[in-house]
């Protein structure tokens, strides 16, 4: 038996202020005439975060529109851009949710592997190290911060650069800069990581490592997201160890049906990653009863709305374009539905349940 030997992040500092100490963690990894570049998700133009920053030198800041989830013709474009002006960059760090995390990712490895970021969608693809980069995550969730994976919408799919070389090699996590997320955006993403673990917990290659984790990320979703209490601090704290622990169960597991779905639909229609799983969520009762049930009554205690009817006037081979994008994520629906995966999943079963969405 192949047991995966998996690359984790190398650094990581947790705590409230811990933002503070990013200039002596980033001191040690400067280079000569190098600068750091900041890729800092477009929310925070014109707010106090940006002006927190520790600049050095010709450090640049750079802010990210990430109204969409990252395209490998905006990652090409950022790498190229970095080369043009600096020749090489010291590190890219990126501050935000997961969109502006996973540019991070994919701009550091596309600063030293030749091509496109298309070329690299896929497993064990990419063939050298990125420059050094770090991600402070100011929504949780996603498990960004810490995944071997950089998930891109290329020409023909949406695939993550996954690969040992695509983790962070540092994390900050300071809960202090999740206070200000929108109520809406911070409840789709952390259904994402609620949605991790209920895949993970009940798919083929769940173990005991990626149940440790998941289940202590489950247990804190629950405690945050089923109560009708005010947000608090406290809430923000055990929603960035969720998404942390959530991020760490699927590294030696797997995700299922509502990633698989979700992925057709910001391929074709853009839709955002957390959103996207909430709506796939609502309408997969037939392969986690327990955990749809439960993510809808956290549904109406946060008062959130889910949209419906996003694929109703799609056409034929608009459908056809999303059925393929999902299909084509093979161990998902292998952890969701075993082996003979495929003779469950058809074509036509897909078709149906997007037409719900």
């Amino acid at each position: 038996m192949q047991f995966r030997n998996f690359k984790m992040v190398s650094y990581v500092v947790y705590g409230r202020g811990s933002f503070n100490q990013l200039d002596e963690i980033l001191a040690p990894q400067r280079k000569v005439d190098a600068p750091m570049i900041f890729f800092v998700d477009h929310f925070f133009e014109g707010k106090a975060l940006p002006n927190r920053i520790p600049l050095r030198g010709k450090d640049k800041i750079i802010f990210v529109d990430v109204t969409y989830e990252p395209k490998t013709t905006q990652v090409d474009a950022l790498a190229q851009q970095l080369k043009a002006e600096f020749g090489m960059v010291s590190g890219i760090i990126g501050i935000g949710g997961g969109s502006t995390m996973d540019l991070a990712k994919a701009v550091s490895l596309m600063m030293t592997n030749p091509g496109s970021s298309a070329d690299y969608q896929g497993w064990d693809l990419v063939k050298f190290p990125g420059v050094y980069k770090a991600g402070i995550p100011t929504l949780s969730g996603t498990g960004a911060e810490v995944s071997r994976t950089t998930v891109l919408t290329g020409p023909t799919r949406k695939l993550g650069m996954n690969s040992d070389f695509t983790p962070f090699d540092q994390i900050v996590l300071d809960p202090e800069l999740t206070k200000d997320a929108p109520a809406n955006q911070r409840f789709y993403t952390g259904m994402d990581c609620y949605i991790h673990c209920i895949e993970s917990l009940e798919g083929n290659f769940i173990n005991e490592f990626s149940k440790s984790y998941g289940e202590k990320a489950l247990q804190l979703c629950q405690d945050i997201f089923l109560g009708k209490k005010p947000w608090t601090d406290e809430h923000d704290d055990k929603l960035m160890m969720a998404s942390y622990a959530g991020g760490m169960s699927i590294a030696y597991s797997q995700v299922g049906v509502a990633h698989a779905v979700s992925y057709g639909l910001s391929y074709l229609l853009g839709t955002k990653h957390g959103i996207g799983n909430c709506i796939v969520m609502n309408h997969i009762e037939e392969y986690y009863p327990k955990g749809v049930a439960e993510f809808k009554q956290m549904v109406a205690n946060n008062d959130i709305f889910i949209p419906e009817g996003i694929c109703k006037s799609l056409s034929d081979e608009q459908f056809e374009a999303m059925i393929n994008v999902s299909l084509g994520m093979k161990p998902l629906w292998e952890n969701a539905l075993g082996k003979n995966w495929e003779q469950i999943m058809t074509r036509e079963k897909l078709r149906a349940l997007y037409e719900k969405l």
